[in-house]
């Protein structure tokens, strides 16, 4: 059994993933992945940018629609208004 390995040139620093977090947070619409890198104040490598990514979805403050990154950390006004337009479980009828 043969096993790759990715090797990981750049891990990155807190800086780095609060200042893709912010970008995320302040973005006018929901970005893609290739809108918001293009967007960020500092460049950085693609490779580093999706662990970036990889991070802030598995503690839960980003999520991904399709293509679209959804930022679903505490305070998300977006999302807010989102859960408060639409229509409660309870009163879908089939």
């Amino acid at each position: 059994m043969v096993t790759t390995r990715t090797e990981v040139l750049h891990e990155p620093k807190l800086d780095t993933i609060l200042m893709v977090e912010k970008a995320i947070i302040h973005a006018d619409e929901y970005p893609t992945r290739t809108e918001l890198w293009n967007s960020l104040p500092r460049k950085m490598q693609y490779q580093t940018f999706k662990r970036v990514l990889d991070y802030l979805e598995a503690s839960g403050k980003n999520a991904f629609d399709k293509r679209k990154i959804i930022y679903t950390g505490v305070s998300n006004p977006k999302l807010e208004a989102l859960m408060k337009s639409s229509v409660p479980k309870n009163s879908i009828v089939f």
